[in-house]
C-alpha cells in the first residue's frame, strides 16, 4: 500500500466499506476471469465472511454472477466503463483524428490517459496487431515503459514525477527495458525538451511505439496519442519523419476542439 492511499485511508471521509467492496470487483482479471470465494478474499485481503457479504451484494445488483461455486463478473459491470467514457468530452473527439493518423500511416493509432501509475487506453483504431497482449479500450500499461506513458510524464513538474516513479513497480519487460529510476528521468527530460517520446523494445520484443503530448485549451497536458509498429517493418527513421507529423499535427488539431 502506497503512502498516499495510506493518508486517504486515515481521513475520516474516506469510506472502507466502498474501497473493499471495489477491490472484489478488482480481483477479476484476465488470468483470474473466474474465482472461488476463498480466492476472491485471497486477493483482496478479505475475510472469507467479508469476501461472502460483498459478492452476495454485488450479484443481488447484477455486477457479479455465481453458479454457487464461481464467480464472475457480469456485463453489467460494463455500465460503470460506459459511464466514464460517456462523461469524457475527450473520447469522442479523438476518434475521427486517430482514424486519420492511421489511414496516413497504415499503422494502429491510439490515445491514452495517466491513471495513477498505468496509461490506460480511451480510444484505438487497430490496423495491425503489434502485441501478443490485445489493447482494447480500458487496456492498462504501466507508464514508465511507454511511449504515451512518459510523454505524459514529461509534461509534469518534477516533483510530481519523482512521486509517480515512487509508487511505480519498475521492473524489467525485455531485455531493453530501462529500470533504473535516475536513468528514466533524465529520459523523460530529454522527452520535455524534444516533444515526443519513442519507446523501442522496452515493453515487448519487436514492438516499436512514438507518442506526442494532447494539451487542452489551457495548456495543459491530459492525454497522448501514439503509433505502435513493429520494429522489424518500420524503423525509427520512419517514425521520425513519417509518422511524428502525423502525431503532431493530430495533437494541434485535437487541442484546438479539446474544452479547458
Amino acid at each position: 500500500m502506497n503512502n498516499e492511499l495510506s493518508s486517504l485511508i486515515d481521513d475520516k471521509n474516506f469510506v472502507n466499506s466502498l474501497a473493499r467492496g471495489l477491490s472484489v470487483i478488482q480481483a477479476f482479471d484476465k488470468n483470474d476471469s473466474k474465482l472461488t470465494l476463498t480466492e476472491v478474499a485471497k486477493k483482496t485481503d478479505l475475510s472469507r465472511a467479508a469476501a461472502r457479504r460483498f459478492l452476495f451484494t454485488l450479484n443481488a445488483l447484477g455486477y457479479v454472477i455465481t453458479d454457487g461455486k464461481l464467480f464472475w463478473l457480469g456485463p453489467k459491470i460494463l455500465e460503470l466503463g460506459y459511464a466514464y467514457l460517456a462523461s469524457q468530452p475527450i473520447v469522442d473527439i479523438v476518434q475521427p483524428y486517430i482514424d486519420t493518423v492511421s489511414k496516413a500511416t497504415g499503422e494502429s493509432c491510439s490515445v491514452s490517459v495517466l491513471e495513477g501509475t498505468d496509461v490506460v487506453y480511451i480510444a484505438r483504431h487497430l490496423t495491425h496487431h503489434v502485441m501478443s497482449v490485445t489493447l482494447n479500450v480500458g487496456t492498462r500499461l504501466p507508464a514508465f515503459v511507454t511511449s504515451m506513458g512518459r510523454v505524459i510524464l514529461a509534461n509534469k513538474e518534477n516533483d510530481e514525477i519523482d512521486q509517480i516513479l515512487t509508487r511505480t513497480q519498475i521492473k524489467k519487460h525485455t531485455e531493453f527495458t530501462l529500470v533504473d529510476r535516475e536513468e528514466l528521468k533524465m529520459q523523460i527530460g530529454k522527452i520535455r525538451q524534444q516533444g515526443y517520446s519513442i519507446v523501442n523494445q522496452e515493453l515487448e520484443i519487436g514492438l516499436r511505439s512514438i507518442a506526442v503530448p494532447i494539451f487542452n485549451a489551457r495548456g495543459k497536458c491530459v492525454a497522448a496519442i501514439n503509433v505502435g509498429t513493429q520494429a522489424a517493418r518500420v524503423s525509427e527513421d520512419t517514425l521520425l519523419n513519417k509518422i511524428l507529423p502525423a502525431l503532431k499535427n493530430a495533437s494541434s488539431e485535437i487541442s484546438k476542439v479539446l474544452p479547458s
